[in-house]
């Protein structure tokens, strides 16, 4: 899908200009016209007289509000990242009733991939502040997004990170928002699933990083309070060869194996668990990966419980379907939504306050619920907690090709189901 109301800018760590690019190196922000012949079109044809003509939307005039979008559109993360960023358009798309613009003004993101590097975010941040934007967004990386709040903090600039899921940037500050969901959300999800949590052990399987500690407290927040016996093991981000690590699933012997992870070594983490035959022994549950992971679970995806933050057919409203249509059913994702949702935060900002009042755009998002594609969503007003529903789903069959393999909903879970505890 073309992106021509994004000004894409790729910028290199510590690199003094930055160079307007497209997201997939092949578009910008200027539309350029076909310069080959081709056969003149056919006139369109007249409206019948009992029909009014389409009205095309008014054009943006005013002067662009620039909007600074930090995210990884490359490395580990960055298939994440560009899902997000095809969710930032069709949100645009549909918050501004298709004219991108708020009272007549264009908004253009400044898109820098920050290769999930926390300094390489940081450096695009300070440029981009520096060129008097107010706004950044679009955090895929936890540890990412743990810099950037006392950084927007510092600086008093809005910020919204984007599918980073720590639990810590609920309520670090009052310029940090998020719009996707957090690790509490994840394992409550996860918890809804389980019966007999207390007294049981439950093993945290997650990669050593902010991302996995923060599951590891959200598990034991929410299990470990209802009774279960919390341990851990942590893969190094660096690892390649799982088998050590898998091999200390059984070492623990657990009731439950809470397995939290992300990025280009899924596959091999799965495929180590399969030949290991953790499957076969344990009880495992896992967050409903992107699309393109879903074969990776193998025979025993039938019979893994899932949590999961937002898959296409789960979401049953208007919205949702917008979107679908927009972005294209076979390419939304798993954190299309998030796109989605900052867009429509950013323009709930602007259009109450103005994007030079940050103080003003605070105000207009703390406490607003709106219709996302997920479903009714509130931002808590006491720590800008995103609450949402979340889902539970199971894999009916495999196949290689992910198009073919069906998702059932176990159970849609209302905001208040995984709602997290009030932040400080």
């Amino acid at each position: 899908m073309a992106r021509v109301r994004l000004r894409a800018v790729l910028a290199a760590v510590g690199a003094s200009a930055l160079v307007l690019a497209a997201c997939n190196g092949a578009e910008t922000d200027i539309d350029t016209e076909e310069t080959a012949e081709t056969e003149p079109a056919e006139a369109a044809e007249e409206p019948a007289d009992d029909e009014e003509p389409a009205e095309a939307p008014p054009e943006a005039e005013g002067e662009p509000i620039r909007v600074g979008i930090i995210t990884s559109t490359s490395g580990f993360l960055g298939t994440y990242g560009n899902a997000y960023l095809d969710g930032l358009e069709a949100g645009l798309d549909h918050a501004t009733d298709g004219t991108g613009a708020v009272d007549g003004r264009p908004i253009e993101f400044e898109i820098v991939d920050d290769g999930g590097e926390p300094d390489q975010a940081i450096s695009a941040a300070v440029d981009l502040v520096g060129q008097g934007i107010t706004i950044l967004a679009g955090s895929v990386s936890s540890g990412v997004a743990v810099q950037m709040a006392p950084f927007a903090e510092e600086n008093q600039v809005l910020f919204i990170s984007g599918p980073a899921a720590t639990d810590a940037v609920t309520g670090i500050n009052e310029y940090t928002f998020r719009s996707g969901r957090q690790s509490y959300q994840d394992v409550a999800a996860a918890a809804s699933l389980v019966d007999d949590i207390d007294g049981s052990t439950v093993l945290a399987f997650v990669q050593d990083s902010e991302f996995g500690a923060a599951n590891i407290a959200a598990v034991d927040s929410v299990l470990g309070d209802e009774g279960a016996t919390i341990e851990a093991v942590e893969v190094p981000l660096s690892a390649t060869e799982f088998t050590p690590f898998v091999q200390q699933v059984s070492d623990v012997d657990p009731d439950l194996v809470f397995v939290a992870w992300a990025g280009d070594t899924t596959p091999a983490m799965w495929e180590t668990m399969e030949q290991q035959g953790v499957f076969e022994n344990y009880t495992v549950t896992t967050g409903l990966g992107d699309v393109a992971t879903w074969p990776l679970y193998g025979p025993a995806g039938p019979d893994i419980l899932f949590l999961s933050h937002y898959y296409s057919t789960a979401p049953d409203n208007p919205v949702n379907d917008a979107m679908v249509d927009a972005v294209g059913a076979d390419s939304v994702d798993l954190f299309t939504p998030d796109g989605f949702v900052a867009a429509q935060m950013i323009v709930q900002a602007i259009s109450e306050a103005g994007a030079d009042d940050v103080e003003g755009m605070i105000s207009a998002l703390e406490g607003w619920t709106f219709d996302a594609p997920k479903g009714t969503t509130t931002i808590r007003a006491s720590d800008h907690a995103m609450l949402q529903p979340m889902f539970t789903a199971s894999m009916l069959n495999m196949d290689d090709d992910p198009a073919n393999i069906d998702v059932d909903t176990i159970e849609v879970l209302p905001p208040e189901a995984t709602e997290p505890p009030e932040a400080g």
